[in-house]
């Protein structure tokens, strides 16, 4: 069960560990057996302690979109679609940048 709720967004293996703990779910049951009950206790204990799903995705969001907002170095980065975190460019960095866009050479005579 705790690789299951790894699906939900925001849920990791160390929080799945945790909630099912809190949870009082047995974490090498299947997810197949779980019954009524015991889905809803897990779903208690997500919507009380935890962010997830749509709330989680819409705080990254804004958090994205401030950073964008204040025009500060992360935020440029965001904007134009380049990495983040320092990484390096020159080479790499294509699932932040997208596909090779070829550059037509000169003709040489």
């Amino acid at each position: 069960m705790g690789v299951a709720l790894t699906y939900v967004y925001g849920v990791g293996s160390v929080n799945a560990q945790a909630i099912l703990a809190k949870a009082n779910v047995d974490p090498q049951k299947r997810s197949d057996d779980i019954g009524e009950d015991e889905m809803a206790r897990i779903r208690d204990v997500l919507e009380q302690g935890y962010k997830v799903e749509g709330d989680l995705r819409r705080d990254v969001a804004l958090n994205i979109k401030r950073l964008m907002d204040l025009g500060c170095y992360r935020g440029l980065r965001h904007r134009r679609g380049l990495p983040v975190n320092g990484q390096r460019t020159h080479t790499n960095a294509r699932t932040r940048k997208g596909p090779r866009k070829s550059v037509a050479r000169k003709a040489s005579k």
